[in-house]
Protein backbone atom coordinates (compact mmCIF):
# COMPACT_ATOMS: atom_id res chain seq x y z
CA UNK A 1 0.00 0.00 0.00
CA UNK A 2 1.44 3.47 -1.25
CA UNK A 3 1.14 6.13 1.52
CA UNK A 4 -0.44 9.54 -0.26
CA UNK A 5 2.67 12.21 0.74
CA UNK A 6 0.62 14.88 -0.21
CA UNK A 7 1.94 17.47 -2.78
CA UNK A 8 5.61 17.74 -3.78
CA UNK A 9 6.71 20.86 -1.26
CA UNK A 10 9.16 21.88 -4.71
CA UNK A 11 5.83 22.76 -6.47
CA UNK A 12 5.16 25.90 -3.73
CA UNK A 13 8.24 26.81 -3.90
CA UNK A 14 8.30 27.32 -7.93
CA UNK A 15 5.00 29.67 -7.24
CA UNK A 16 6.81 31.63 -4.63
CA UNK A 17 9.75 31.70 -6.86
CA UNK A 18 7.73 33.03 -10.08
CA UNK A 19 6.02 35.62 -7.51
CA UNK A 20 9.38 36.92 -6.36
CA UNK A 21 10.79 37.00 -10.26
CA UNK A 22 8.02 39.16 -11.54
CA UNK A 23 8.18 41.09 -8.66
CA UNK A 24 11.86 41.99 -9.72
CA UNK A 25 11.96 41.84 -13.63
CA UNK A 26 8.01 43.02 -14.02
CA UNK A 27 6.40 40.47 -16.10
CA UNK A 28 7.83 38.65 -19.27
CA UNK A 29 4.84 37.57 -21.64
CA UNK A 30 5.11 36.49 -25.01
CA UNK A 31 2.58 38.38 -26.87
CA UNK A 32 0.94 36.33 -30.02
CA UNK A 33 2.11 37.55 -32.71
CA UNK A 34 5.76 37.08 -31.94
CA UNK A 35 5.25 33.00 -31.76
CA UNK A 36 7.03 31.70 -34.73
CA UNK A 37 5.96 28.75 -36.53
CA UNK A 38 7.42 25.04 -35.10
CA UNK A 39 10.00 25.08 -38.29
CA UNK A 40 11.15 28.36 -37.09
CA UNK A 41 11.79 27.96 -33.54
CA UNK A 42 13.47 24.12 -34.76
CA UNK A 43 16.02 25.98 -36.59
CA UNK A 44 16.42 28.26 -34.35
CA UNK A 45 17.35 26.22 -31.71
CA UNK A 46 19.60 23.75 -34.50
CA UNK A 47 21.90 26.66 -34.72
CA UNK A 48 22.03 28.90 -31.82
CA UNK A 49 23.93 26.89 -29.77
CA UNK A 50 26.18 29.05 -27.50
CA UNK A 51 25.56 32.47 -29.42
CA UNK A 52 22.83 35.12 -28.22
CA UNK A 53 19.11 35.12 -29.10
CA UNK A 54 19.34 38.58 -31.08
CA UNK A 55 21.54 37.09 -32.96
CA UNK A 56 20.44 33.75 -34.12
CA UNK A 57 16.71 36.09 -34.39
CA UNK A 58 18.62 37.35 -37.27
CA UNK A 59 20.21 34.40 -38.78
CA UNK A 60 16.81 32.41 -38.83
CA UNK A 61 14.77 34.97 -40.29
CA UNK A 62 17.85 36.00 -43.50
CA UNK A 63 17.77 32.21 -44.20
CA UNK A 64 14.25 32.32 -44.68
CA UNK A 65 13.95 36.14 -46.17
CA UNK A 66 16.77 34.54 -48.72
CA UNK A 67 16.21 31.28 -49.22
CA UNK A 68 12.56 31.58 -49.72
CA UNK A 69 11.61 28.45 -47.86
CA UNK A 70 13.11 25.94 -45.73
CA UNK A 71 13.40 23.12 -48.19
CA UNK A 72 15.53 25.49 -50.48
CA UNK A 73 17.73 25.96 -47.01
CA UNK A 74 17.89 22.06 -47.11
CA UNK A 75 19.25 22.28 -50.78
CA UNK A 76 22.10 24.88 -50.38
CA UNK A 77 25.44 23.60 -50.11
CA UNK A 78 27.02 23.80 -46.73
CA UNK A 79 29.66 26.15 -47.52
CA UNK A 80 26.99 28.59 -48.29
CA UNK A 81 24.55 28.11 -45.30
CA UNK A 82 28.01 29.03 -43.31
CA UNK A 83 28.45 32.11 -44.88
CA UNK A 84 24.51 33.06 -43.68
CA UNK A 85 25.42 31.77 -40.41
CA UNK A 86 28.14 34.15 -39.89
CA UNK A 87 26.52 35.74 -36.89
CA UNK A 88 26.53 32.49 -34.75
CA UNK A 89 29.17 31.21 -32.23
CA UNK A 90 30.34 27.83 -34.49
CA UNK A 91 28.94 29.05 -38.10
CA UNK A 92 30.37 25.48 -39.85
CA UNK A 93 28.75 23.28 -37.07
CA UNK A 94 25.60 25.08 -37.03
CA UNK A 95 25.57 24.46 -40.97
CA UNK A 96 26.28 20.38 -41.30
CA UNK A 97 23.56 20.46 -37.93
CA UNK A 98 20.90 22.65 -40.16
CA UNK A 99 21.77 20.50 -43.28
CA UNK A 100 20.96 17.27 -41.58
CA UNK A 101 18.19 18.48 -39.70
CA UNK A 102 16.02 19.76 -41.91
CA UNK A 103 17.20 16.95 -44.67
CA UNK A 104 16.00 14.01 -42.07
CA UNK A 105 12.81 16.28 -41.88
CA UNK A 106 12.35 15.98 -45.39
CA UNK A 107 12.56 12.11 -45.63
CA UNK A 108 10.47 11.97 -43.25
CA UNK A 109 7.74 14.09 -44.36
CA UNK A 110 8.26 15.06 -47.49
CA UNK A 111 8.86 18.83 -46.63
CA UNK A 112 10.27 20.42 -43.91
CA UNK A 113 6.38 20.97 -42.39
CA UNK A 114 5.52 19.99 -38.61
CA UNK A 115 2.20 20.25 -38.96
CA UNK A 116 2.03 16.55 -37.86
CA UNK A 117 3.28 17.11 -34.33
CA UNK A 118 -0.07 18.94 -33.62
CA UNK A 119 -2.21 15.66 -33.94
CA UNK A 120 0.44 13.82 -31.23
CA UNK A 121 0.90 14.23 -26.88
CA UNK A 122 3.20 16.26 -26.22
CA UNK A 123 6.17 13.99 -25.21
CA UNK A 124 5.51 11.78 -28.33
CA UNK A 125 5.92 14.91 -30.11
CA UNK A 126 9.32 15.76 -28.29
CA UNK A 127 10.79 11.89 -28.88
CA UNK A 128 9.70 12.47 -32.51
CA UNK A 129 11.79 15.68 -32.95
CA UNK A 130 14.74 13.93 -30.70
CA UNK A 131 15.45 11.63 -33.51
CA UNK A 132 16.58 14.69 -35.41
CA UNK A 133 19.99 15.32 -36.14
CA UNK A 134 20.99 18.31 -33.52
CA UNK A 135 18.04 18.50 -31.54
CA UNK A 136 18.03 17.99 -27.35
CA UNK A 137 15.51 18.42 -24.69
CA UNK A 138 16.05 22.10 -24.75
CA UNK A 139 15.37 22.27 -28.82
CA UNK A 140 12.27 19.54 -28.57
CA UNK A 141 10.64 21.59 -25.68
CA UNK A 142 11.46 25.11 -27.40
CA UNK A 143 9.26 24.14 -29.84
CA UNK A 144 6.47 22.70 -28.27
CA UNK A 145 6.19 25.57 -25.92
CA UNK A 146 7.50 28.60 -27.78
CA UNK A 147 6.33 28.16 -31.23
CA UNK A 148 2.69 28.24 -32.37
CA UNK A 149 2.40 24.88 -30.54
CA UNK A 150 2.38 26.48 -27.51
CA UNK A 151 2.24 23.62 -24.86
CA UNK A 152 2.92 22.50 -21.31
CA UNK A 153 6.59 22.45 -21.89
CA UNK A 154 9.45 23.37 -20.15
CA UNK A 155 12.16 25.43 -21.92
CA UNK A 156 15.45 24.54 -20.13
CA UNK A 157 19.12 26.67 -20.91
CA UNK A 158 22.10 26.33 -18.99
CA UNK A 159 20.92 29.27 -16.76
CA UNK A 160 17.95 27.50 -15.94
CA UNK A 161 19.41 24.28 -15.19
CA UNK A 162 22.19 25.71 -13.04
CA UNK A 163 19.38 28.13 -10.81
CA UNK A 164 17.36 24.25 -10.05
CA UNK A 165 20.33 23.06 -9.42
CA UNK A 166 21.68 25.76 -7.23
CA UNK A 167 18.20 25.62 -5.70
CA UNK A 168 18.28 22.39 -4.60
CA UNK A 169 14.70 21.56 -6.76
CA UNK A 170 16.83 19.20 -9.15
CA UNK A 171 19.86 17.04 -8.09
CA UNK A 172 23.49 19.26 -8.59
CA UNK A 173 24.54 17.20 -11.60
CA UNK A 174 21.38 17.02 -13.87
CA UNK A 175 21.41 17.08 -17.45
CA UNK A 176 19.06 19.11 -19.40
CA UNK A 177 17.24 16.05 -20.03
CA UNK A 178 16.81 14.89 -16.13
CA UNK A 179 16.09 18.69 -15.18
CA UNK A 180 13.57 18.17 -17.52
CA UNK A 181 12.14 14.83 -16.30
CA UNK A 182 12.16 16.04 -12.61
CA UNK A 183 10.63 19.22 -13.14
CA UNK A 184 7.89 18.89 -15.37
CA UNK A 185 5.81 16.80 -12.51
CA UNK A 186 6.68 19.95 -9.90
CA UNK A 187 5.23 22.78 -12.33
CA UNK A 188 2.02 23.69 -10.77
CA UNK A 189 -1.47 22.31 -11.93
CA UNK A 190 -2.40 25.93 -12.89
CA UNK A 191 0.49 27.49 -14.85
CA UNK A 192 -0.16 27.82 -18.40
CA UNK A 193 2.05 27.02 -21.68
CA UNK A 194 2.51 30.77 -21.28
CA UNK A 195 3.35 30.69 -17.55
CA UNK A 196 5.84 28.42 -18.33
CA UNK A 197 7.33 30.48 -20.99
CA UNK A 198 7.38 33.43 -18.73
CA UNK A 199 9.03 31.05 -15.85
CA UNK A 200 11.74 30.09 -18.24
CA UNK A 201 12.44 34.00 -19.29
CA UNK A 202 12.61 35.03 -15.82
CA UNK A 203 15.08 32.66 -14.70
CA UNK A 204 17.13 33.30 -17.48
CA UNK A 205 17.23 37.13 -16.89
CA UNK A 206 17.86 35.95 -13.13
CA UNK A 207 20.82 33.53 -14.31
CA UNK A 208 22.29 36.28 -16.58
CA UNK A 209 21.79 39.19 -14.04
CA UNK A 210 22.43 37.53 -10.50
CA UNK A 211 22.64 33.51 -10.59
CA UNK A 212 25.98 33.84 -12.70
CA UNK A 213 28.19 31.03 -13.16
CA UNK A 214 30.85 32.36 -10.84
CA UNK A 215 30.32 34.50 -8.13
CA UNK A 216 26.86 34.61 -7.79
CA UNK A 217 25.08 37.59 -6.06
CA UNK A 218 23.20 35.53 -3.43
CA UNK A 219 22.61 39.15 -2.01
CA UNK A 220 20.57 40.09 -4.24
CA UNK A 221 18.79 37.39 -5.45
CA UNK A 222 15.24 37.62 -4.79
CA UNK A 223 14.72 33.89 -4.49
CA UNK A 224 17.64 33.65 -1.85
CA UNK A 225 14.95 32.40 0.42
CA UNK A 226 14.16 29.24 -1.50
CA UNK A 227 18.01 28.37 -2.42
CA UNK A 228 19.73 25.46 -0.92
CA UNK A 229 23.10 27.36 -1.68
CA UNK A 230 21.91 30.48 -0.72
CA UNK A 231 20.85 28.84 3.06
CA UNK A 232 24.54 27.11 3.15
CA UNK A 233 25.73 30.68 2.54
CA UNK A 234 27.86 29.02 -0.41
Amino acid sequence: MELDLGPDPRTERLRRMQAALIARFGRIVRPPDKRRSPEWVLVHGVIGAQTKTAASNASTDGLIAEYGSWEAVAAAPVADLEARLHRQTFPSIAAERLKACLGAIIAARGAVDLRHLSNLPTDEAMAWLETLPGVARKNSAGVMNASTFERRAMVIDGHHRRIMQRTGIVPAKADTARTYDTLMPLVPSEWSAADMDEHHLLLKKLGQAVCRPRAPRCGECPVSGDCDTAARGA
